[in-house]
């Protein structure tokens, strides 16, 4: 049996797709890790579901809660049926304790996870939907091109979840946007192909936006 599969008996649980593996503002016990499957992390978020992200194999969540002490600060249910590993605070604290480079992963993984908080409370600030769809599209850009890859397509859908508006609100702005070429739509797909124009066509926005305020 390899260490994987030695992990999974110990601390592994199958959760079906859909599964709510806990809810914002609840009490943290547990921290998870993704052994099979997609779990998404979302917020509410004037009364939308915002999602902050999706998890797949080796991802982990819930630690926050066990570190701090504090209620969930988010939501974490099953995209697709998942095997994940459920570790109770106790084992949790004795890993950190005893293994240095899962302590440095975490800590990693937590300054990636602040950044995208950061990221995520500025576009919520934002004043109008299109500014909201934009930054978002423009900080996932630049998020590829970081990693090395080229900025892929994203669904309406996506994007409607991600900043809290309807399906039909993102296919509106998304239409709009699209007729001054800074984003391309291909079928259900929308695209940046260019990250530096969209970024001025951002700063055109909340320049607009400052500038009808004072009017």
């Amino acid at each position: 049996m390899n260490p994987d599969e030695q992990l999974f008996q110990r601390f592994g649980k199958e959760f079906p797709r859909g599964a709510v593996l806990f809810r914002e503002g609840e009490p943290g016990r547990d921290m998870f890790v993704v052994h099979e499957g997609r779990v998404r992390i979302s917020k509410s978020a004037g009364g939308q579901e915002a999602v902050l992200g999706m998890l797949g194999p080796g991802e982990f969540f819930g630690e926050m809660s066990i570190l701090s002490g504090n209620p969930r600060s988010a939501t974490a249910a099953c995209d697709t049926a998942c095997k994940l590993l459920v570790v109770e605070q106790r084992t949790f604290e004795a890993m950190i304790r005893g293994h240095g480079e899962i302590a440095l992963r975490m800590i990693r993984t937590l300054a990636e996870r602040l950044q995208q908080a950061n990221e995520q409370i500025e576009n919520l600030l934002l004043p109008d939907a299109s500014m909201r769809v934009v930054h978002w599209l423009l900080v996932t850009a630049e998020r590829d091109a970081r990693a090395g890859g080229v900025p892929g397509a994203v669904s309406l859908e996506e994007i409607a979840s991600r900043v809290g508006i309807s399906v039909a609100q993102s296919s509106d702005v998304v239409q709009r946007v699209a007729r001054t070429r800074v984003i391309q739509v291909q079928g259900s797909g929308v695209s940046v192909p260019d990250v530096e124009r969209l970024r001025q066509f951002l700063d055109f926005l909340k320049m607009k936006s400052q500038f009808g305020e004072l009017a």
